[in-house]
């Protein structure tokens, strides 16, 4: 697995996935319990499927037209990406002192 470099907004991402590790999200429904911009979302959902953390399904078209909507792609963490989220996690807690993230962007 690829060696992931853990950005403010990376670890915002694992940190809301950790909320119910077991449920499925959507790229929109995410960012906004991060904080982050949609556009920024995307990039860091693909890096984590690639390192195996997360899969994903797209959802079935009759749900999606039957709600007037495109198609979501909803993404889960592996059991390999739950520990190392945690890990991830737990380490930038430690440099960081007892201060959490605020799920806030400084700009």
């Amino acid at each position: 697995m690829p060696v992931l470099r853990m950005t403010t907004p990376r670890r915002l991402v694992l940190q809301a996935m950790l909320e119910n590790p077991e449920q499925e999200r959507y790229g929109l429904d995410l960012a906004v319990e991060a904080g982050l911009e949609p556009g920024t979302i995307y990039p860091i959902l693909v890096a984590f499927e690639g390192a195996g953390w997360l899969s994903s399904r797209e959802e079935d078209d009759a749900e999606a037209h039957a709600e007037g909507r495109p198609r979501r792609r909803y993404y889960r963490l592996t059991g390999a990406g739950v520990a190392s989220a945690r890990e991830v996690l737990a380490s930038a807690g430690k440099r960081r002192g007892a201060g959490a993230l605020t799920r806030k962007l400084a700009w």
